[in-house]
């Protein structure tokens, strides 16, 4: 019995992350929402090679639910606004970056409040993931947020945002027909629906 239980446990037991060694850093550019350092490193493999990665604080994502009309197809908050890097305007979940030290939950719900006026009563991690980690350093950590109270949004002055309440089934129509192009919302979004339809 003792040897099954020490062979499960070198089973469960986690490996050791392996990470590329640094052989040397520089910061190629620096501005005031990210920087990019050019780095030279060897790569867990052994292969030898030169990254430029762009370096930012982490972001969070809310995805917030109201569903006190329907638990089955409740509505989901989502903001319209224009996105330069794309050249066009996007629906997305509401999210925003992090202040250097900032705790991902206080975050969250700084942004939520911010961009729409609402508070949640109810939080919950669902996900952390990488965006684009070919070049980008930023983690996002999504957030389910229920119970939404509704407040006065004061979003800042460079944020031009148009925000509503859409009904989840609507949501994932849009997904369907390729309406919905911004990556936080894909995952946020169908994630939710699988975990929904398990229930």
């Amino acid at each position: 019995m003792a040897k099954k239980a020490t062979e499960q446990k070198k089973k469960t037991a986690k490996k050791p992350v392996e990470v590329a060694k640094v052989l040397s850093s520089e910061v190629a550019y620096q501005g005031p929402l990210f920087r990019v350092t050019r780095d030279r490193i060897v790569e867990p493999e052994g292969s030898e090679s030169t990254r430029e990665v762009v370096r930012h604080n982490g972001s969070v994502v809310i995805l917030a639910i109201d569903s006190s009309r329907s638990k089955k197809d409740p509505w989901v908050v989502i903001e319209r606004q224009y996105r330069h890097a794309a050249g066009q305007y996007l629906w997305e979940l509401p999210a925003g970056k992090l202040d250097p030290g900032e705790e991902p939950l206080t975050g969250a719900q700084r942004e939520l409040e911010e961009e729409t006026g609402y508070r949640a009563k109810k939080w919950k991690l669902l996900i952390e993931y990488w965006a684009s980690p070919g070049f980008l350093g930023e983690s996002m950590k999504l957030y389910l947020a229920e119970g939404l109270i509704a407040g006065e949004a004061h979003p800042e002055e460079d944020e031009k945002i148009d925000f509503r309440l859409v009904k989840l089934s609507e949501l994932l129509k849009k997904i369907a027909k390729g309406e919905i192009k911004d990556g936080k919302t894909l995952v946020g979004t169908l994630l939710y629906a699988r975990k929904l339809k398990k229930k």
